[in-house]
């Protein structure tokens, strides 16, 4: 079998000069997933994945975005062609990972426009996608591969944490973290981890790793900062079941779709009703008992099916 290397690019400042982007996602080294090695930076890749590319749109954007990319080209031999790296039209995939707000509708639908001229597939999970689906599983574990599949559940010694930021750039942010201030009016036990929250929130700090502010939890609130279609899913979920965490879920219809029942509780709503659902399920560790089988089911459709690298095997099988 020929293993086809698939590059990557990206808008996200963290992903820059990657060279190990997902290699945690599989159980072989150096990124490799049956037909497919992900090689991100490989100078000539056989397939290239544009992961949240945001394309430029102002002069004051395009000179921030040539600064950006200088590292491998003169800033003046510098453009999306070149960023390619002679990958041909139809194995370039275009995945947009952001929700559709309403504060960045306009500029996801840029960014569709801008990609057809490059990509053969275009994605993301928003009804005016050109492919509309859900995004394929990333998770910010650093375990390995191996540990997330066979590991049992970890001890779990305490009823409930949420890891968050304190992110306010649109309505949804804002209502989150209004969320996020009730709650710890209220007085339920739970443990609060992140970056950039303002003073008002009673935090533990950030985390250099996720997994220790969930692998000894029982729940896990779950918290996307958008609902309102049927294909938005994040990292949130898939973080917490993978650390067998149950996750009380706020979110949209996706996960319904894609992972077995009774594997995440349905927060009902971020006012008191929901509060209070908070309330009586962490107040014992009996739902997260009852769910275990589920848990373990949906790990290991994380792991292997939903898994963006699994996804992109498939693609390649199917795009050769």
């Amino acid at each position: 079998m020929t293993i086809k290397t698939i590059g990557m690019i990206s808008s996200y400042r963290s992903l820059e000069n990657r060279t190990d982007w997902l290699w945690q996602q599989t159980p072989h080294a150096f990124g490799i997933w049956n037909n497919i090695q992900l090689q991100a930076l490989a100078e000539k890749p056989d397939y290239l994945v544009m992961y949240q590319f945001d394309f430029p749109k102002s002069q004051k954007q395009q000179q921030s975005w040539l600064k950006r990319f200088s590292k491998r080209q003169k800033q003046s031999e510098l453009n999306i062609t070149s960023l390619l790296r002679s990958v041909p039209k139809k194995r370039v995939i275009y995945l947009l990972r952001e929700p559709p707000l309403e504060e960045i509708i306009e500029i996801n639908k840029y960014n569709y426009q801008q990609a057809q001229q490059y990509c053969g597939y275009i994605s993301g999970a928003d009804d005016f996608a050109p492919n509309p689906d859900y995004m394929p599983a990333i998770w910010y574990h650093s375990n390995s591969f191996q540990e997330l599949n066979e590991m049992p559940p970890p001890k779990k010694v305490a009823p409930c944490s949420w890891i968050t930021s304190g992110i306010n750039r649109t309505a949804n942010h804002r209502q989150r973290l209004e969320f996020l201030y009730s709650l710890q009016a209220s007085e339920i036990q739970f443990d609060l981890y992140g970056r950039g929250l303002p003073a008002r929130a009673k935090t533990l700090g950030e985390l250099g790793n996720k997994w220790y502010g969930m692998a000894p939890y029982y729940y896990n609130l779950a918290i996307e900062n958008y609902s309102s279609n049927n294909w938005y899913v994040s990292e949130k979920l898939w973080d917490a079941l993978l650390a067998w965490c149950l996750p009380i879920y706020y979110g949209g219809s996706a996960a319904d779709k894609l992972l077995p029942a009774g594997s995440f509780l349905r927060l009902p709503s971020l006012d008191e009703k929901g509060i209070a659902y908070i309330k009586e399920v962490t107040a014992s560790p009996d739902a997260w008992y009852a769910a275990k089988e589920a848990i373990q089911e949906a790990r290991q459709i994380i792991l292997h099916e939903l898994n963006l690298i699994n996804w992109l095997s498939k693609f390649v099988a199917n795009n050769l």
